[in-house]
């Protein structure tokens, strides 16, 4: 396992022993990079609020640790596999607003989100040859706009 996985493992474990929480992360290596496994009595603080402390600790482990990996990989930390229901959640939020836009002709805008997130829709739109994608916004208010392409109205 790569020596930044591991390093990101014993950071994120000392976060837990230090703040008293009753969890334990166990680093494995996925093809986005360092996959970070939390597990125990614990983990439901960390999804709390649309796993905020989950995206926090994700955050800073990339900060302190991730220009070790190597380009385009990253590390991700997991609790009860909250990361894949969320992005299964996403596509589906993606094809609605594909259907939604087909029907209409009108764009679909979606509510502040952040980049990760917009990114599995755009991932989950990019093959559409009718529909384009784009972020608007700035900072925290960064929402997606699903749009019919130029000359795509039916």
């Amino acid at each position: 396992m790569d020596e930044t996985c591991v390093k990101a493992e014993q950071l994120l474990n000392s976060i837990f022993e230090s703040a008293g929480f009753d969890v334990r992360a166990s680093a494995s290596e996925s093809e986005l990079g360092c996959l970070l496994a939390i597990d125990g009595a614990d983990n439901g603080l960390l999804l709390n609020q649309g796993g905020e402390l989950l995206d926090a600790l994700q955050q800073i482990l990339n900060q302190a640790l991730g220009r070790s990996l190597p380009k385009g990989q990253r590390i991700v930390c997991d609790a009860n596999n909250y990361r894949a229901a969320r992005e299964a959640e996403l596509r589906a939020m993606a094809e609605h607003a594909a259907r939604q836009v087909r029907a209409t002709s009108a764009a679909f805008v979606f509510g502040p989100m952040e980049p990760g997130e917009r990114r599995v829709i755009h991932l989950s739109l990019a093959a559409e040859d009718d529909l384009s994608t784009e972020s608007i916004g700035e900072g925290n208010g960064r929402r997606l706009r699903v749009s019919l392409k130029a000359g795509s109205a039916q």
